[in-house]
């Protein structure tokens, strides 16, 4: 048994806490230009863990060759550290070498480097489209002000935007209502651009023709998907990928009661969100979505329903990844070539 290594990260130096065979810690603070000489010392049987943030996959690509094991810590659930009253980088550092020494941390999956970039301009997409929102939502409280009535989709043209400007406001207004039109415009060519590049780059993932073969998921929401997914074999079964999405009730067991409440939200936020919007437009095309949906809003209401629906397509999802499904009709559910999905094997994959 090897030697077991917390660390603390920094964007310019990093605390570690490595505990010896002998039961005793020793702690020590390393730039981040020594990384190198860190790596150099560790051996072939220790075992790291490390925080999840900005340059844990820098830090992960120098010291994986040289020891056993890395393991990525999910801080958000490791109440250990994020909950503590004496928080400092060398106990945050010491407390991850004896939870790893005891193998009693909440991991993460470290996404390959091509995923982990991809994954990074969804985010910045998605927040521009949010800053866009906001945005727009000022507009149109500055029109309510004034007691002028304005659509929201107005805004979403060259046209309608030219429309706003051309309102007879006073000069303040005016000036505010023009900068703001601004904004929205340049938000736009970066919205434009960031979606070229993320379909050139979306198409060249496994699984791509896949997820955008199922009526109701696009372009954006096949990268956000995929980049949180990676590799669908890492599941065992679709609701290993609901746990881990987040999209699973939490439970809570007392003596001999057991409940069930809302769902944990853990994992992915916006990947939650893409699936949430991508089953209400695949219901459209999918009677048994639709009537699935429908019956869970009968009995539960629409949000529980919009939640069901998003695990139920989450299901689908991970069939067809598994099984490298294409439809060639997703509304009657029918793969390229005119195949039944029904009639079709599961896969064994090796491993």
């Amino acid at each position: 048994m090897g030697r077991s290594i917390g660390v603390d990260l920094h964007r310019n130096n990093f605390v570690t806490a490595t505990r010896a065979e002998n039961g005793r810690t020793y702690l020590r603070t390393w730039k981040m230009a020594d990384i190198g000489r860190f790596a150099d010392q560790l051996r072939p049987d220790d075992r790291v863990a490390v925080e999840m943030t900005t340059n844990t996959r820098l830090f992960y690509d120098a010291v994986r060759p040289s020891v056993a094991e890395v393991q990525v810590v999910n801080t958000a659930q490791f109440k250990v550290i994020t909950k503590s009253v004496k928080k400092t980088d060398r106990r945050d550092a010491e407390t991850l070498a004896l939870y790893l020494e005891k193998d009693m941390l909440p991991t993460v999956r470290l996404k390959e480097v091509e995923q982990g970039q991809l994954a990074g301009l969804v985010s910045t997409r998605d927040a521009l489209v949010k800053q866009r929102t906001t945005l727009k939502n000022k507009i149109n409280n500055r029109f309510a002000m004034y007691g002028r009535a304005i659509k929201r989709e107005q805004l979403s043209s060259e046209k309608g935007l030219a429309a706003v400007e051309a309102e007879p406001f006073g000069a303040l207004v005016r000036i505010e209502i023009g900068v703001l039109v601004a904004q929205i415009r340049a938000l736009n060519a970066s919205i434009r651009e960031l979606d070229k590049t993320i379909e050139d780059s979306a198409e060249k993932l496994k699984g791509y023709r896949t997820l955008t073969s199922i009526k109701g998921v696009g372009t954006v929401s096949a990268a956000i998907l995929l980049t949180v997914i990676g590799d669908v074999d890492d599941f065992e079964n679709a609701g290993k990928l609901a746990a881990y999405l987040g999209l699973v009730p939490r439970v809570s067991n007392s003596n001999e009661t057991h409940r069930s409440g809302r769902i944990t939200k853990r994992g992915s936020k916006l990947a939650r969100t893409a699936l949430v919007q991508c089953g209400l437009v695949a219901k459209k095309y999918s009677a048994y979505l639709n009537a699935f949906h429908a019956r869970v809003k009968q009995k539960k209401g629409g949000g529980k329903a919009n939640i069901a629906l998003a695990r139920k397509l989450l299901e689908i999802i991970y069939r067809a990844l598994k099984n490298d499904w294409v439809f060639e009709d997703f509304g009657q559910f029918r793969l390229e070539g005119g195949i039944s999905p029904l009639k079709v094997k599961t896969k064994r994959r090796a491993g």
